[in-house]
């Protein structure tokens, strides 16, 4: 039987009762601009999350997070595992981002673009009005004794939902090994992929229960944002409120010196967190304009002014005037620009092969009376989806150092990498201490090129000199 609607109030969290349950909640749909807008905003993310698995670009999908060949292909740029240092700038810059338009704009990412609210509110919702009709239905459905009409729909609608988790979970399986892989393995076995099959059965029972049960809890419970919020937003942040100067005191149509608030709870109804968002600025609330729709509508039925419920600051709420630019929109917005910035530079550093050189673990350098050895392992990796070759030499080095080894064109596999072992050797009686020389890599073509500086060992000069001056006092003697 499901518990009855709490009474929304700061001091404890709407969906916790006393007792440490959590009541369920069924929010009423709205009708609106903003609800319209943020259902054509869903629509066309829902779009693009989905089909980047299916988007080719240079061959690969837009995003192809390939783990099996240690490759990531991100809009048409290929980079090896030793690229992956630039997902830290991703993320940085996804959290300056963040930052930086939570100050303006308040929690306008959770209502408008967060993936969990869109695919809530936009495809699991809206399979259970569907299915289950609106809210007071849906209530009175789930309070109802178990009936073939009860079981018929509710296991409808859990039917869908654990398929369109499956459907999310295979698509996002396909961001890390292709669709057509996907496809394979849904046609083969469960004993043949059972890497695989795991992932996709934990991931859709996951997507299932926070969809299906979870929901807001997430919200709440779980995501960080909301206590984040507080120490990223002031009185000049745009945010969604209530107007209390206008509508308090609160009274029905034709109550005295009432304010144009009607207390008719229908901003309670639709919140899909359960708060009251007359009592103010709170952590559950996630910027999704339901209750704006709501008031609004409530307020055209009475001939009154929209925008009892509206996005302002909270300065506006007072009657002050909302600073748009202030100190730490300024320190976020400089932030972000440094961290666009470095992320464009690092970006730019990306070369369509990469070239690593090591020396050859042991000994670091032979030496006999004639001559003196260095041996590296040269590693050279292929971005590119064609076979390329390439020229291997070495510069700055002297003009009796010999190079053994890779001395012909390197012919490296699409999204390959070969090894191989380069030798240089020179003459000892040239060798008068360490140098540095530089391994550089080219195509074929003269398009790019890749250096790596390495460091030419041997022995002590001194050392040779005075076994050459011990030898020949000990010829004299003799």
């Amino acid at each position: 039987m499901a518990n009855p609607p709490r009474r929304p109030s700061l001091d404890s969290v709407t969906t916790i009762q006393d007792d440490g349950s959590r009541p369920f909640i069924y929010p009423s749909d709205t009708h609106g601009r903003f609800s319209q807008a943020r259902r054509w905003s869903a629509f066309a993310l829902i779009a693009f999350y989905l089909s980047l698995p299916w988007i080719k670009l240079n061959g690969y999908p837009a995003v192809f997070l390939d783990v099996a060949e240690r490759r990531f292909h991100l809009f048409g740029i290929t980079g090896a595992a030793q690229d992956l240092w630039l997902i830290f700038f991703v993320i940085t810059g996804l959290g300056f981002s963040l930052f930086f338009v939570t100050a303006l704009l308040g929690r306008v990412w959770c209502g408008w673009a967060c993936p969990h609210t869109v695919f809530l509110d936009h495809v699991y919702r809206r399979i259970e009005r569907l299915i289950e009709g609106d809210a007071v239905r849906r209530r009175a459905l789930a309070a109802a004794p178990l009936s073939v009409g009860k079981i018929f729909k509710v296991g409808l609608k859990h039917t869908l939902y654990v398929l369109v988790s499956a459907v999310i979970t295979h698509l996002l399986l396909a961001y890390f090994v292709s669709v057509p892989e996907v496809w394979v393995m849904m046609r083969a076995a469960p004993t043949e992929h059972w890497s695989a099959f795991g992932f996709i059965a934990v991931a859709t029972g996951a997507l299932y229960f926070n969809f299906a049960w979870f929901r807001e809890q997430l919200c709440i419970v779980v995501c960080p944002y909301g206590r984040i919020q507080s120490a990223l937003i002031d009185d000049n942040s745009l945010v969604v409120g209530y107007d209390a100067k206008r509508g308090e005191p609160r009274g029905k149509v034709g109550t005295p010196a009432a304010g144009d608030c009607v207390a008719c709870s229908r901003c309670v109804q639709v919140c899909p967190t359960g708060i009251d968002i007359k009592q103010g600025l709170q952590m559950e609330c996630v910027g999704c304009t339901a209750c704006i729709d709501a008031c609004d509508d409530v307020m055209t039925k009475l001939n009154r002014p929209s925008g009892l419920i509206r996005y302002d600051s909270q300065n506006g709420f007072n009657a002050k005037k909302t600073r748009w630019f202030r100190p730490r929109v300024a320190l976020y917005g400089f932030l972000l620009a440094v961290g666009a910035g470095v992320a464009l530079w690092a970006v730019s550093t990306i070369r369509p092969a990469n070239l690593a050189v090591t020396r050859i673990i042991g000994t670091p350098y032979f030496v006999t009376d004639d001559y003196v050895r260095n041996q590296f392992l040269v590693r050279v990796v292929n971005k590119r989806n064609q076979t390329q070759r390439y020229l291997v030499s070495v510069n700055r080095a002297p003009a009796s150092l010999v190079q053994n080894g890779l001395t012909s064109v390197l012919e490296v596999p699409a999204l390959g990498e070969i090894v191989q072992p380069l030798v240089l050797q020179m003459p000892r009686r040239d060798f008068i201490g360490a140098f540095g020389l530089e391994i550089r890599i080219a195509d074929v073509g003269g398009h790019f090129h890749l250096e790596r500086d390495v460091e030419f060992l041997g022995p002590d000069p001194r050392l040779r000199h005075e076994k050459e001056e011990e030898k020949n006092e000990h010829g004299k003697k003799h």
